[in-house]
């Protein structure tokens, strides 16, 4: 069984969180152009390392953030959003 360390409730199995996608700066949706607002709703970096991602505990509401290497799988660390 695969283990996610949520930083409220400590290990939990992964069956209680969901992906959230990867972590990325919004641009001001009323200073950008479709185009730019496009690629940034549209297009994903996609190669191999480290990503920070969003990370859904269900059972407690708590999101927070994972560095995960999207090649090996494995969860470097976990931590809430702002509290790095």
């Amino acid at each position: 069984m695969k283990i996610l360390h949520c930083p409220i409730n400590g290990p939990r199995p992964l069956q209680e969180c969901h992906f959230g996608g990867e972590l990325r700066a919004m641009p001001d949706p009323g200073a950008v152009t479709d185009e730019e607002w496009a690629e940034y709703v549209v297009h994903r970096s996609g190669e191999p390392g480290v990503k920070r991602e969003w990370w859904y505990h269900v059972p407690s509401g708590t999101w927070f953030i994972a560095e995960r290497h999207n090649q090996t799988d494995e969860i470097l660390r976990t931590y809430l959003y702002g509290v790095e």
